[in-house]
């Protein structure tokens, strides 16, 4: 019994100290692949903001990627418009870091103070009415009715007739 206990021990011991080397090569690879995205984020933006450096190591290349990927990227919205809507948001979380960041952003992108205007104006009035439709428990199943009406019937208006 005594044999079978060491043995036990033995191996348990074993898998820890691997189960902590393998940990321990883990964070290393963490750290090299914080290191690394450090590297990218300097040379996409020239410089690392804090912000990024604030972040978990472990986490950051996820963030980093998710944030060039989709925000820095070309795709199917250009800049500016990804930058309004961004700010848009932003005037509503309310974030005064977000809003300050997306107004630099979508100036340089080519926005217009008239066009920023209107993006804030625009995500005031969506709180507006989600407050007023929510706030009134309008039914959603006539409201979504209601509103294919009105598309339909837009629709209908914006098409050519033929007739001069």
């Amino acid at each position: 019994m005594r044999r079978t206990t060491g043995i036990g021990i033995t191996l348990a011991t074993a898998a820890l100290i691997g189960m902590l080397s393998g940990a321990a090569e883990w964070v290393r690879s963490e750290e090299v692949s914080a290191q690394a995205t450090y590297r990218d984020i300097d040379q996409t933006l020239g410089s690392v903001p804090s912000f990024f450096k604030a972040f978990p190591e472990s986490a950051i290349a996820g963030a980093w990627s998710e944030f060039k990927s989709v925000q820095l990227a070309k795709t199917k919205l250009d800049a500016k418009t990804k930058e309004l809507i961004g700010l848009g948001v932003a005037a509503q979380i309310p974030c005064q870091y977000c809003i300050y960041f997306h107004t630099a952003a979508a100036k340089a992108s080519g926005a217009t103070d008239q066009e920023i205007k209107e993006a804030v104006a625009m995500a005031a009035l969506v709180r507006h009415w989600s407050t007023v439709l929510n706030g009134l428990e309008i039914d959603l199943n006539g409201f979504k009715r209601e509103v294919d009406t009105v598309m339909q019937a837009a629709a209908a208006k914006s098409k050519p007739t033929g007739i001069r």
